[in-house]
């Protein structure tokens, strides 16, 4: 059985776990990104789960089913008076590059609005920035 190895540090998971809101980038039919806010989830695997409304009727969802390749980004500005933060006041956030696959799942979060049509995301590099005490600069690996 293979063993599974968790692609975040524990400063990036505590922080994507803190947050309900991320952008999912996909490639269009035309060539070009699209963005769009979404709920996620953070597996324990590594992966990441993304829903919505109807999400496998969305050009998300479509986009991922034609070029897997995406981007997703959990990002915000730490309150300036919070002692907690690496860099109070500052922007921080972790960048998740990987490839994307339709599943079905249930989402647990949104119920009764969200689908189980699920977006996962298998992160292939990992960029996070101003999370991690040990590392407060930009922080950039393959995974």
């Amino acid at each position: 059985m293979d063993t599974i190895t968790d692609p975040f540090t524990a400063a990036e998971r505590a922080y994507l776990a803190a947050q309900s809101l991320g952008r999912l980038s996909t490639i269009g039919p035309d060539g070009a990104p699209q963005t769009r806010p979404v709920g996620f989830r953070l597996n324990d695997d590594g992966t990441i789960d993304i829903g919505g409304p109807d999400n496998a009727n969305s050009r998300k969802y479509r986009n991922v089913q034609a070029v897997p390749h995406v981007s997703f980004l959990v990002d915000d500005v730490a309150a300036a008076d919070d002692p907690d933060a690496v860099k109070p006041g500052w922007g921080r956030g972790v960048e998740i590059r990987g490839a994307a696959e339709p599943v079905k799942g249930t989402m647990h979060i949104g119920e009764g609005f969200f689908s189980d049509d699920l977006i996962r995301i298998r992160p292939t590099r990992i960029v996070s920035w101003h999370i991690d005490r040990d590392h407060p600069e930009l922080r950039s690996r393959a995974v």
